[in-house]
């Protein structure tokens, strides 16, 4: 029985030299690194182009790196804005809804290049320069370089994109999106309705004539 006491004394001082080993030399708490913005958790809308008084509101819903929507805004767009947008029928509303591989990317390239008022040149970047979206490779320099084609602050381009702050922004898009019935992109809700029909400026400058018709 000596022998166990004496033993059990043993492991109790060895462990509790241990503890106060450990408790001596524990991993320091690594401070919050400086510089960099914090996370966006804002309810924000999406980046608007249009008049606010105008009597309709399109939103759509879109992924930087789908093919579809890059037609869209490469030959629909341009009508689009002319024919509806300039001249006060719509208010025209963009949200995020990331499907593919770099579409959160993309996404957060746009929201910062937002930051410094170039959120529709980035854009347009993006959905008319598509080589990015032909290759498994990282496109983030191909980014820098959409955003020094829009003469941004490379600078607090690069700090944006490094702290990715607008994920929760993006997710939050895309999570409105599904609430409202949005399964694929483009999807296109005119004052407040899913449309239907094939997304062409004509079709859509019909229904907005026709809604506006219809309030007067």
């Amino acid at each position: 029985m000596k022998g166990f006491y004496a033993a059990l004394v043993i492991v109790c001082v060895a462990g509790g030299a241990w503890l106060f080993y450990a408790s001596r030399h524990r991993a320091p708490e690594q401070p919050p690194t400086p510089g960099l913005a914090p996370v966006v958790t804002d309810s924000f809308p999406g980046y608007e182009m249009g008049s606010a008084s105008a009597p309709v509101t399109i939103v759509e819903y879109s992924d930087f790196e789908c093919p579809y929507c890059a037609g869209f805004a490469s030959v629909q767009m341009p009508e689009v804005r002319a024919q509806l947008i300039e001249t006060g029928k719509v208010r025209w509303r963009f949200r995020d809804f990331p499907l593919h591989q770099h579409s959160t990317m993309a996404a957060n390239a746009a929201q910062c290049a937002g930051e410094q008022g170039k959120f529709w040149e980035m854009h347009d970047q993006l959905f008319n320069h598509r080589e990015w979206t032909q290759t498994d490779k990282d496109p983030s320099g191909a980014f820098r370089e959409f955003a020094k084609a829009v003469a941004l602050d490379l600078g607090r381009y690069d700090a944006c994109m490094d702290s990715r702050r607008y994920d929760n922004r993006i997710k939050a898009s895309q999570e409105e999106g599904v609430a409202l019935g949005v399964h694929g992109t483009p999807t296109f809700l005119v004052n407040g309705r899913v449309f239907k029909d094939r997304p062409t400026s004509d079709a859509l400058k019909a229904l907005v004539d026709s809604l506006i018709a219809h309030k007067s």
